[in-house]
């Protein structure tokens, strides 16, 4: 049997990752495979950080979570192809989500304008979205 969820059940759990990670979180983008886990020391080179807003996600809709506002821009600070993102709390210390970064059309789970990224470049977030399964 597949689990199904209310809208409002799958809302509820993806409001949980803004308030658990906290407000003005950061996004990492980093060369290299995505660590094993979110425990899992931060791997490849560090490219681009967004500080984001103190409310930097939508509020759940129909079991989808996004942020705010996108593009999101950001100067590059270092050199190389982006592969995977990490977001982090506000100290940029604990790790709360990862996955894979492809350019916009690319179905990673956070899309940008360019991976190809040099330092000092300006690096668009065009998309970040979860979708909370068992509608």
């Amino acid at each position: 049997m597949t689990v199904q969820r209310s809208t409002a059940v799958r809302n509820a759990r993806l409001d949980a990752i803004e308030t658990t990670i906290g407000a003005s979180a950061k996004v990492q983008i980093r060369t290299g495979a995505q660590p094993a886990n979110c425990a899992t020391a931060a791997s490849g080179t560090l490219l681009v950080e967004w500080a984001l807003g103190a409310d930097w996600a939508a509020v759940a809709s129909g079991g989808v979570k996004a942020f705010n506002s996108t593009p999101v821009a950001g100067t590059a600070v270092g050199t190389g192809t982006a592969a995977h993102y990490r977001i982090v709390d506000s100290a940029g210390t604990t790790c709360h989500e990862q996955g894979t970064v492809t350019a916009t059309g690319g179905g990673g789970d956070v899309t940008i304008d360019n991976t190809s990224i040099a330092s000092g470049q300006t690096v668009n977030i065009n998309s970040w979205t979860v979708t909370e399964p068992g509608a």
